[in-house]
């Protein structure tokens, strides 16, 4: 089992940036697809992105398509989560997580089964 671990998030006023990580521990990591999902207070958890264990593909909510990056680094066991142009509307707790699939994409929450603790992102407008 692979265990997660969030940081980056904070405070920012609409229109930055915020870089979040998703640190593992754990050998399996790189044959692990990882996604990013979000959460606001009284609403589901929300797709954002996700990204191949071998990096090479990814896919992202129509919400945050054009502004948002994932990345991974395998050496480093982290996965990155670009986010620019923010708006008051990507405020949430993000969480990523991760599991090992056979296809690609997985974008349903219940598909994953590592899951980190979550980070706070507030956009102030």
């Amino acid at each position: 089992q692979v265990q997660l671990v969030e940081s980056g998030g904070g405070l920012v006023q609409a229109g930055g940036s915020l870089r979040l990580s998703c640190t593992a521990s754990g050998r399996a990591f790189s044959s692990y697809d990882i996604g990013w999902f979000r959460q606001s207070p009284g609403k589901e958890r929300d797709f954002v992105a996700a990204i191949r264990w071998s990096g090479l593909y990814t896919t992202y909510a129509a919400s945050v398509k054009g502004r948002f990056t994932i990345s991974r680094d395998n050496a480093e066991s982290t996965v990155y989560l670009q986010m620019n142009s923010l708006k008051p509307e990507d405020t949430a707790v993000y969480y990523c997580a991760g599991g090992n699939f056979p296809a690609w994409p997985r974008i349903r929450p219940n598909d994953y089964y590592s899951w980190g603790q979550g980070t706070q992102v507030t956009v102030s407008s």
